[in-house]
């Protein structure tokens, strides 16, 4: 069984960051604040992108999709307990388990996938391009056939997951495609693909709600990792496929209505100050935020002429 690679692990040695002393993990996009985390993390993650990365790897390489279903929520709930992450599932009893669904949940974080992994369904993620570079996460995701959509295209993308979908629904999965298509934060505007999707496809529509990712690490704007903190998840009602793109307005206030009045778990709020204004990152402020809607188009008009955003 072929391992993950090396994993080299850096010396604990404290570097500034984000203006805070702290400990660079091995592989430099997370650090950490004490001694203690960076061992629980370093032994962890040698075992997750070692043998259970291998583990990953070869059960993709078998075409044998139950198994690599079974291996990807294993790997996601070691990491979880790694960084003792506690996943709150509410409104589970919503999916079945023997249904293809495109699900559709609210994205803040990288963590999120590891609270969609408890999900009872055996899921293929769209991703941006951009993901499948990296060195780990990027051989995964080919190996393991998960959807690449390009990022500055518009429609191509839209194309992709069409191209995609068969496939995915015939194996009897699902396929998770993020509306927000960024991790800005609750504020970043839907983009039709997947309502449309589950209407081209008559497949149900499955909104969930996470909340509390960006606590546990919020890359790339603090490399920061965080233990010990909570990721809820909510489970809506499945929509008609046919009902889909007639409910996708309506949908996506409730979604972050909802998210919004959860306190434990709280959602992410972009400021644009603080993160970045992301002048050549296409997205767009949903105008249910008419503050931070007006901030936005007036930097824009200031900075230039906006990022392509065709869909």
């Amino acid at each position: 069984m072929s391992g993950g690679g090396a994993y080299v692990a850096s010396s604990m040695r404290p570097v500034n960051i984000e203006g805070e002393r702290a400990l660079l993990l091995p592989g430099g996009k997370a650090a950490v604040h004490s001694a203690s985390s960076w061992l629980r993390i370093a032994v962890a993650g040698a075992w997750l992108f070692g043998p259970m990365y291998g583990a990953v790897i070869s059960a993709a390489r078998l075409r044998n999709r139950p198994l690599l279903h079974r291996v990807e929520r294993s790997w996601a709930a070691q990491a979880a307990a790694a960084g003792r992450v506690r996943i709150e599932l509410v409104g589970v009893d919503h999916v079945d388990p023997d249904a293809s669904y495109v699900v559709a949940p609210l994205h803040e974080s990288f963590a999120d996938a590891l609270a969609l992994l408890r999900l009872p369904l055996d899921l293929v993620f769209a991703a941006r391009d951009e993901l499948f570079e990296w060195r780990f996460l990027g051989r995964y995701l080919n190996t393991a056939q998960h959807v690449l959509v390009p990022t500055h295209v518009g429609a191509i993308g839209y194309r992709s997951l069409v191209r995609a979908a068969p496939t995915v629904f015939s194996r009897g999965e699902s396929l998770a495609v993020f509306p927000q298509g960024t991790i800005l934060g609750i504020e970043s505007a839907f983009s039709p693909g997947a309502f449309h999707l589950a209407r081209r496809f008559d497949r149900p529509l499955l909104p969930v709600i996470i909340t509390g990712g960006h606590l546990v690490w919020e890359y790339p704007y603090r490399r920061t990792l965080r233990l010990g903190r909570t990721v809820r998840l909510e489970v809506l009602p499945p929509i008609l496929g046919a009902e889909a793109v007639a409910r996708a307005a309506e949908l996506e206030s409730e979604m972050k209505q909802r998210a919004l009045a959860i306190v434990g778990a709280p959602a992410r709020r972009f400021d644009p100050e603080r993160d970045g204004w992301w002048d050549d990152y296409p997205y767009e402020i949903d105008p249910g935020f008419p503050d931070l809607h007006r901030r936005v188009a007036e930097h824009r008009a200031g900075y230039g002429a906006a990022p392509s955003t065709e869909r």
